[in-house]
């Protein structure tokens, strides 16, 4: 199936990543990765992240737009579940190939989804210095994804 035919399941999978890791390369060809809490899809198959930390993600991106966005599932009880049912009850990751945008000012609409997803942290000591001065997104096109896979767990998923 396309990533089109698959993106409602994907939106799903990526919105169950309390975090998720953008992968880019450096000027070396290196590959490298930065964690970014931040990813937010939309229905048409594209997305942004708030980029605030990640300096040489940006500064690789800004030469190589290429990227690989992997998000898993992280919740305890979604694997303990799932080992002990030898079965999956959803995907338990996704990774999505793109291209990321320069950088741009978010708008209105984007700093209310990031406002609404860091509500409760945000208003602790360190969550206050991490969430409080989000400004700026990177628009995020996407081309193609792979479902991340574990054998004889998940055959009825991803068809």
């Amino acid at each position: 199936m396309t990533l089109e035919q698959n993106w409602d399941r994907i939106r799903e999978t990526v919105s169950r990543a309390a975090h998720c890791a953008l992968a880019s390369t450096d000027p070396d060809g290196a590959p490298t990765i930065a964690p970014i809490g931040t990813v937010f899809l939309r229905d048409d198959t594209t997305g942004f992240y708030f980029d605030q930390y990640a300096e040489a993600l940006g500064r690789n991106l800004d030469r190589d737009p290429r990227i690989c966005l992997l998000a898993v599932d992280g919740r305890g009880l979604f694997w303990f579940r799932a080992l002990l049912t030898a079965r999956f009850p959803s995907p338990p990751g996704v990774r999505l190939y793109g291209t990321a945008g320069p950088t741009r000012a978010a708008t209105e609409d984007e700093l209310r989804q990031v406002r609404a997803r860091v509500r409760f942290p945000a208003r602790l000591a360190g969550g206050k210095l991490l969430w409080s001065d989000f400004s700026h997104v990177r628009d995020i096109t996407f081309t193609d994804y792979r479902p991340v896979r574990y054998p004889h767990m998940m055959s009825h998923l991803w068809q």
